[in-house]
């Protein structure tokens, strides 16, 4: 229905009621308009009013009666069913249904703005030179790129170009607030979009921003949050003092308990609290909880900060040099310290304080600690702990986001081609620098870091069990996949399919993993044009992600290929089963491993401080009262399960295979 002018007899009405305007010719309304149901407001300019006839549902608080009360509305658009009721000054917005704003300052855009998209941050190097520009469609991959790819002077440029082309088409005078939003009791909001179903609520002040949300994943800014120059996305939780600039918010991420961060994105599904961050790149499941933690110029992901972790560099000569790499799944110990630069590997663990710098990326699963000012890392220790097998489980069951449109794209094996493709290069390049040590050196320099010669030996043993854990399940899973009544041809001929000329290495952008050819793929589709815009850009790193199964069985067939000499469109079948063999044995080795380590939280040490008051018994019960029994631990039973279900599987598979093998045929050796 089409907006009206007011009746003689309706302005009458409102003016009775307290109401005014600068004009009542350019207030239009929608019948039936229903005037007892604007109460002591004041217009100005061009006001439209929706129906006002309803009520809006308040989550923990009566139903409010639709209408406008209290408040001053200047060139604004009330949609229909929508409560405005004690604004001090509400302009240039255009509310849709069924919103509801209630005690708010000031809602205003002063100008034609962009909403927080296109506002460029130094995130990673606080020292400038990997400007990001920010909007409300970017992943996690796109940022990524933009700021590690400075190399590629095309490709920055023309990714970047798609940002602020995106931000350009964001410009408007005119503010949205869209269905169902809530607003209540806001101190000041300027020139901030706020999207479907958001709730907004005691927040202190938020300028140049949008507020990502939908009916799926209703974005929460709660109270005190101060925010800047920024972008929430869609499921974000920013709440309890949050203070915020020129920054990005993830989906599902939660941020809160007074944490600060400025220049910074935080990807989806991650939690930073008490804190504080400058210049971070955040990659999905960065967590941070402590008040003494300082992430600074850093990347993160899958990233779990210990109390008083800092990072820095403050030998000023050119400079403050902050920017430093955390691979995927680190951990960082209570008051650690890192001096950047400096990158440490996949899935490892540091203690202590590092005064140096190093490279431990090709040595992945390491725990790397102090000693007497050394940074010294013992590699691979790191796969067979309790805490790496749970990160592995938890990460997937905690994906929480809830809007069908994932913008970044996740990947969570602990074991794959990339964290397998660094253990390959780690133990030849340790087997290198063992060769050529000499005699009676005890520590060789890794890269900047101390690696024990006598644990060369050990740490490529602990790789190895890893090495035959990825190519059993691959094979596996690609076994399965061919069907119980494949013929020997059938299953040569799938298993052969589409094998990688050779073990390129793997890339993680931003917690997408894929091997380098197809990131250059993706790279040169973006430099020539073919991606127009983000949407495209984010369609092709949806495709990646779906492929990640196919890519990775075509790594590992050349992995097995290699370690075999076998070609596997002519593998012999006893090969095969070999393999599977290997993998059984080497799944129930490394799940021993795991729950001897998983023992030793129930050891007698760990019991110290239970029964108070009691003997050794009473120290012994009252421990098994709270933390239960190793014997019938969750963690461990499950560990157990999962040993008993690969060898099902595995017997399974062999015994297909075995049923194609003349009796007579030997087992074929494979790589030890």
């Amino acid at each position: 229905m089409a907006h009206r002018p007011l009746t003689e007899t309706e302005i009458r009405q409102l003016e009775a009621q307290g109401c005014s305007a600068q004009d009542w010719s350019q207030v239009l309304v929608k019948g039936p308009f229903q005037a007892e149901r604007v109460v002591g407001a004041h217009f100005s300019g061009n006001v439209r009013l929706g129906r006002l006839n309803g009520a809006v549902s308040l989550p923990g608080r009566p139903d409010r009666r639709c209408g406008v009360y209290w408040s001053r509305v200047h060139e604004c658009t009330i949609g229909d069913h929508c409560v405005v009721d004690q604004v001090g000054l509400m302009a240039h917005y255009e509310l849709e249904v069924h919103v509801a704003v209630e005690q708010v300052a000031v809602l205003q855009v002063t100008g034609e703005t962009s909403f927080g998209n296109g506002v460029e941050i130094d995130v990673l190097n606080e020292g400038g030179g990997r400007g990001l520009p920010i909007c409300d469609r970017l992943s996690a991959q796109l940022a990524y790129l933009i700021v590690c790819y400075r190399h590629d002077a095309a490709l920055v440029a023309r990714l970047t170009e798609l940002v602020r082309a995106y931000a350009r088409s964001r410009r408007a005078p005119t503010g949205r607030i869209g269905e169902g939003a809530q607003l209540s009791r806001v101190s000041y909001i300027s020139n901030v979009e706020i999207g479907p179903f958001a709730q907004l609520e005691g927040a202190a002040r938020l300028e140049e921003g949008t507020i990502a949300s939908c009916r799926e994943a209703p974005t929460r800014v709660g109270t005190g949050v101060q925010a800047r120059r920024f972008i929430f996305l869609s499921g974000a939780q920013v709440d309890q003092g949050a203070i915020v600039d020129r920054c990005l918010v993830g989906q599902n991420v939660s941020m809160g308990r007074q944490y600060s961060a400025e220049n910074s994105v935080f990807f989806c599904n991650s939690e930073l609290f008490h804190g504080e961050a400058c210049s971070v790149f955040a990659g999905p499941y960065t967590v941070t909880h402590h008040k003494s933690t300082l992430l600074i110029a850093g990347l993160f992901s899958f990233y779990n900060a210990g109390s008083g972790t800092n990072q820095s560099n403050h030998m000023y000569k050119l400079g403050p040099v902050h920017q430093g790499v955390l691979e995927r799944g680190c951990k960082t110990g209570s008051f650690s310290y890192l001096l950047w630069p400096s990158r440490v590997g996949a899935f490892s663990s540091v203690i202590g304080k590092h005064a140096t710098h190093f490279d431990s990326s090709n040595l992945p699963f390491a725990v790397i600690s102090e000693h007497a000012g050394r940074s010294v890392c013992i590699p691979g220790m790191n796969l067979f702990t309790v805490g790496t097998r749970r990160d592995g489980a938890k990460w997937p069951a905690r994906d929480g986001r809830t809007d069908p449109a994932r913008l970044d794209q996740v990947h969570f094996p602990v074991l794959s081609p990339y964290t397998i493709g660094r253990m390959l290069r780690g133990i030849e390049q340790l087997n290198a620098l063992a060769g050529k040590a000499r005699e009676g050196q005890d520590f060789l320099n890794f890269n900047g870091i101390a690696v024990q010669k006598l644990l060369v030996k050990t740490s490529a043993r602990y790789y190895e069990i890893a090495i035959r854990l990825f190519i059993g399940e691959c094979l596996a899973r690609k076994l399965e996949s061919l069907g119980q009544a494949a013929t020997l041809a059938e299953r040569r001929a799938g298993l052969a399919a589409d094998v990688a000329p050779e073990l390129y290495p793997w890339v993680d952008l931003g917690g997408l993993l894929a091997p380098q050819p197809v990131v250059a793929a993706l790279l040169a589709r973006v430099t020539s044009g073919a991606l127009a815009d983000l949407d495209a850009f984010l369609r092709a790193c949806r495709a990646i992600h779906r492929d990640y199964e196919k890519h990775e069985w075509s790594w590992c067939a050349r992995l097995i290929a290699q370690r075999t000499g076998q070609d596997l469109a002519t593998i012999p079948t006893a090969a095969l089963i070999q393999l599977l063999e290997q993998w059984r044995e080497t799944v129930g080795k490394f799940h021993n491993m795991v729950v001897q380590d998983a023992a030793r939280e129930f050891d007698a040490d760990m019991q110290l401080g239970y029964g108070i008051d009691g003997d050794a018994a009473v120290r012994a019960a009252d421990f098994e009262a709270v933390r239960g029994a190793h014997v019938s631990n969750k963690f461990v039973l499950g560990v157990r399960e999962d040993t008993e279900r690969t060898n099902a599987r595995a017997q399974q598979l062999i015994d297909r295979l075995s049923a194609l093998v003349p009796a007579d045929v030997p087992l074929v050796g494979t790589q030890a």
